[in-house]
């Protein structure tokens, strides 16, 4: 398997059931067994009751969400560039983007959070400014960037105080400095004695020594007595002018974060080509799940894309996938559905067998790789066969089916008759849900040819919990078919134990497409279906087939 793959997540389809999220947990862990690239479970929407009461019985979390699969900022390759500190000198942050190789520096704060940044661009539009004589006192510049920029050494003064009054002067002689040092102006001079004692009776906050002048006793203790900052730098008076603006720090200039364009690791890559038109910078920071910086990303970072891989359990139609499928490599599929519309660009392995539930596939799975089945992950997929096969009551139950669900409630300790009836309980609790949650608990969106439409199920153990729930949703489905822009909806209220449903419907021709593939007159808006119980294998062909015979006349 190619190194290149950074994990590959395990999703079911949109409205997730329990076979959905179970396979989804049980196939990730028998992919970790066989070792290789790291398989993570996700789920593709919100878990119902069932699946909740499912995973809480054996002690597991709800898979993480993912909503899309789109490739993400987190998928290209992002340069792990270090934030600087906000008090850096102009100076360094340009030598740091040469030995860097990049126009563009972070500043991030002690928790690594975003505070700005700063480019090439700006750093040079402030060197060109040599008429802002009061920039070093306006910026606060600590003498220690002071130092670091001009080589200096510190003669009289702390490192750690700032400028934080005066201008910038070159000092020639005392009679042209006559009139125009001020208080705690910086003056640059050479090796006159004259001049450098003028500069520090005159007020001077710093003197700056150049050519490594050597300073005279009686300079220094002038110097100290009106509380001047002394240092000598190897640069001549033309370089230290020119290079003392460069040590203002980096905060001074930089663009503020709240102005600064930056990504998620979660952002699409999509979303991020859309939005870098917008500025005038080449490279983007980059920010993890918690906001922290990470790192930055350039253009030509996204246009060279890792795509997600993924498996796909227990549906195959694109319509029920999670968004931006097209966007990712399918490595596997596992389903136990018709074979639907999802196409891949690449060779992918697809098990589809005509069983009664995904899980009951993964049961042979473990038993083909030799892997042991432990005792919680046999509880997921026993329970996922019997929500699936409606405790092997449903026509689509083969003997395989039961045989598995058998053999994994053996092994994760389970009575099966009354684990059933307490997980489809659980499932049909109604207590503080709103009519759109149970819609869309179980619903699957299908297509033939033009025709397009879902199909939702709720499975009951008593009547009055179906009734119940009946009441509950029946109202919704105009609202349900509009929110999933669907011209036809039709709902499965299906009693277990009498393995008899009742169904409702919403839509132009509904009542005569139902009344037509199943040979039944509704009436009061539901149709009554004896023996019919399976979405898959009872209700999905006979809604095609009419349709379909809707197109052809």
């Amino acid at each position: 398997m190619s190194e290149t793959i950074r994990k590959v997540n395990v999703i079911g389809h949109l409205h997730p059931d329990t076979d959905s999220i179970c396979a989804a947990i049980s196939l990730a862990y028998l992919k970790n067994q066989l070792g290789g690239v790291q398989h993570e479970a996700r789920r593709a929407g919100t878990i119902n009751r069932e699946t909740a009461f499912v995973l809480k019985h054996f002690g597991f979390e709800e898979p993480q969400l993912i909503t899309s699969v789109r490739p993400q900022i987190k998928d290209i390759q992002i340069q792990r560039m270090d934030g600087i500190c906000r008090e850096m000198s102009l100076f360094a942050a340009w030598n740091l983007m040469g030995e860097s190789k990049t126009d563009t520096l972070c500043i991030t704060n002690e928790k690594n959070e975003l505070e700005g940044l700063i480019s090439v661009k700006d750093i040079a539009s402030a060197n060109m400014d040599i008429f802002d004589i009061g920039v070093i006192a306006n910026s606060k510049t600590r003498f220690e960037n002071v130092l670091s920029t001009l080589k200096g050494e510190m003669v009289l003064g702390d490192p750690s105080s700032a400028i934080s009054i005066g201008k910038v002067v070159v000092g020639t002689t005392p009679e042209m400095m006559d009139g125009r040092i001020e208080k705690g102006d910086t003056v640059l001079v050479t090796n006159r004695y004259e001049t450098q004692r003028f500069a520090v009776e005159s007020g001077a906050g710093c003197l700056i020594v150049c050519n490594g002048a050597q300073l005279s006793n009686v300079v220094v203790d002038a110097a100290r007595h009106n509380g001047c900052t002394v240092i000598t730098t190897p640069y001549d008076t033309y370089a230290a002018a020119r290079l003392i603006s460069m040590s203002i720090p980096v905060r001074a200039k930089m663009l503020p974060a709240e102005d600064v364009l930056r990504f998620s690791v979660n952002t699409t890559v999509d979303e991020a080509r859309k939005t870098i038109t917008q500025s005038r910078h080449r490279f983007f920071p980059v920010l993890d799940e918690d906001g922290r910086y990470v790192g930055i990303v350039s253009t030509p970072n996204l246009l060279n894309v890792t795509k997600k891989h993924v498996v796909i359990v227990d549906h195959n139609e694109r319509s029920q996938a999670v968004d931006g499928l097209d966007q990712a490599v399918i490595m596997e599929i596992v389903d136990h559905h018709r074979i639907g519309s999802i196409e891949t660009s690449a060779p992918a392995r697809f098990r589809n067998e005509p069983v009664g539930c995904t899980c009951t596939i993964l049961y042979s799975m473990f038993q083909e790789e030799g892997v042991e089945i432990p005792k919680n992950i046999a509880g997921l997929m026993m329970s996922a066969i019997l929500s699936d096969t409606l405790c092997f009551r449903s026509p689509t139950c083969t003997p395989r089916d039961e045989k598995a669900g058998r053999a994994l409630a053996a092994i994760c300790g389970e009575d099966v008759d009354s684990y059933a009836d307490a997980m489809f309980d659980a499932g049909a609790e109604l207590t503080g849900r709103t009519a759109e949650e149970v819609f869309h608990q179980d619903f699957k969106v299908f297509s033939r040819g033009s025709a397009r439409f879902g199909v939702g199920q709720g499975s009951f153990m008593t009547e009055n919990s179906r009734k119940a729930a009946e009441r509950l949703v029946a109202p919704y489905l105009e609202e349900g078919a509009a929110a999933d822009e669907l011209p036809l909806v039709f709902y499965m209220f299906t009693d277990v134990k009498s393995q008899t449903t009742e169904m409702l419907y919403f839509g132009l021709g509904a009542e005569d497409i139902v009344a037509r593939a199943f040979n039944v007159k509704p009436e009061g808006g539901i149709a009554v279906l004896p023996g019919v119980v399976s979405r898959k294998k009872q209700v999905i062909p006979a809604l095609m087939a009419t349709l379909q015979d809707g197109q052809d006349d």
